[in-house]
């Protein structure tokens, strides 16, 4: 240590101790406003030191009234009075760890006069209807536009519910556990396991989000178990099956033929499919690009086999679904989920003329295909490098996902083992297990 060093720190720690060891308790309140996006909640954060002279420990969010407003210019405001208010309060010595905090003595330090109603103001809870109004109008702007219409059933039938139990007009912090098991059972009971999970799923949104914004205590629905739900099987096709049926769709319907056969040869989900815009396929780079499960753009090229099967699409409207009830490239207006519905309706049909029940459908298309594919590539390779080619083409992230995905659907069977059972008889024949005692 230099003397300068020596004799600054000396004096620092003797003259002037006690500006020189305090250590600021807080950091600046800030805002996080996710670059200016209304598709984000915003709120404001800072840290604090549970010890004077211990780390800084980021404090939970602090959302307010901030996410109620949107356009951009009122929340900002809203945003900036939150951030404001909080910088003040740590100012006055507020501690977000001390359990007995002393309202009145930190608003006489804000020179703020409270009265009591107004105190009762900001402890306010929400009613159930209040609640849910406040959540949807967040979860307007911050869910897909297929998540959003899904949360808005299931929350709407749970307020459904407690209206017909005499619920309603509940604080949403008086709304317990027990109830909330009571509304899921009714709904197990009614249609599933996997529904039930999916309602279980929007409650622990719904109280999640009030739980951070303190309109409610906590979220018990967080430990309500999951249920085991099984998914549904979707079988292959049987080549009797699938040849009687892409025949009758060749002549008679040639859309959903060609929807059909991008999922049979591009192996794209339904979902997938009904997302094609004339703009994703590149038939000179023989390449389209989509929205996948697991990826925001996903890359595939266009085998041969699909490219003869294409339209002209020169003079299609480029931004439009390629897609549509009654043609490539025109004009539907519609939400995701209604074009994956109306198709899975469209081959409904298709399945009651064949008389094939809920274990067909779309989906059994890429099922059967993938089998036809594996069998292939493990006829002339190992089963491993079968498998690598195929996770190429299906999309598959990682080996061990496609392979259970290749046993969920049995296209990975033994070969013929009679043989083996013959020669295990014909030992045991010589050489007889002993009996038991």
């Amino acid at each position: 240590m230099s003397k300068i060093t020596a004799l600054l720190h000396a004096i620092c720690k003797n003259e002037y101790k006690n500006e020189y060891d305090l250590k600021k308790r807080y950091s600046n309140p800030k805002i996080f406003d996710g670059g200016g996006s209304l598709k984000v909640r915003w709120y404001v954060y800072y840290s604090y030191r549970p010890k004077p002279n211990g780390n800084l420990v980021r404090q939970a969010p602090i959302y307010l009234n901030i996410n109620s407003w949107d356009n951009f210019r009122d929340r900002k405001k809203a945003a900036k009075t939150v951030q404001e208010a909080m910088s003040a309060l740590l100012e006055a010595d507020f501690n977000p760890y001390d359990a007995n905090i002393d309202v009145e003595s930190i608003l006489k330090k804000l020179n703020i006069t409270a009265s009591k109603t107004t105190l009762e103001e900001g402890a306010k809870t929400f009613t159930i209807s209040e609640a849910i109004k406040y959540a949807l109008k967040i979860w307007e702007s911050t869910l897909s536009e297929n998540t959003y219409p899904d949360y808005k059933g299931r929350i709407n039938q749970f307020e459904k519910w407690l209206i017909e139990h005499n619920h309603n007009e509940v604080c949403i912090s008086k709304i317990r556990k027990r109830t909330v098991v009571d509304y899921l059972n009714d709904v197990l009971s009614r249609t599933s396991p996997k529904n039930r999970n999916n309602h279980r799923a929007v409650l622990s949104a719904f109280f999640g989000l009030l739980k951070e914004d303190e309109y409610a205590d906590s979220n018990f629905v967080a430990d309500i178990k999951v249920l085991s739900a099984p998914p549904k099987k979707n079988r292959t096709y049987t080549p009797t099956q699938e040849r009687e049926i892409l025949n009758y769709l060749f002549h008679n319907d040639k859309i959903l033929d060609l929807f059909i056969k991008f999922i049979s040869y591009n192996f794209l989900r339904p979902v997938e499919a009904s997302r094609l815009r004339v703009m994703d396929i590149d038939v000179i780079g023989k390449k389209m690009r989509f929205k996948a499960k697991n990826q925001p753009v996903k890359t595939k090229i266009i085998p041969d086999i699909l490219l003869k099967e294409l339209p002209d699409l020169k003079n299609l409207n480029p931004s439009n679904y390629f897609f549509t009830p009654e043609g490539f490239g025109l004009d539907w207006d519609t939400a995701e989920t209604n074009r994956r519905n109306y198709f899975g309706k469209r081959f409904k049909k298709v399945k009651e003329k064949f008389d094939l029940g809920e274990e067909y459908g779309l989906y059994s298309w890429r099922h059967t295909y993938i089998t036809k594919l594996y069998y292939e590539f493990v006829r002339e390779s190992t089963p491993f490098e079968a498998k690598s080619k195929l996770m190429l083409i299906t999309g598959h992230s990682t080996m061990l996902a496609l392979e259970k995905y290749l046993r969920d659907i049995d296209a990975v069977l033994p070969d013929d083992y009679s043989t083996a059972l013959i020669k295990a008889n014909e030992w045991l024949t010589k050489n007889p297990l002993p009996e038991d005692t």
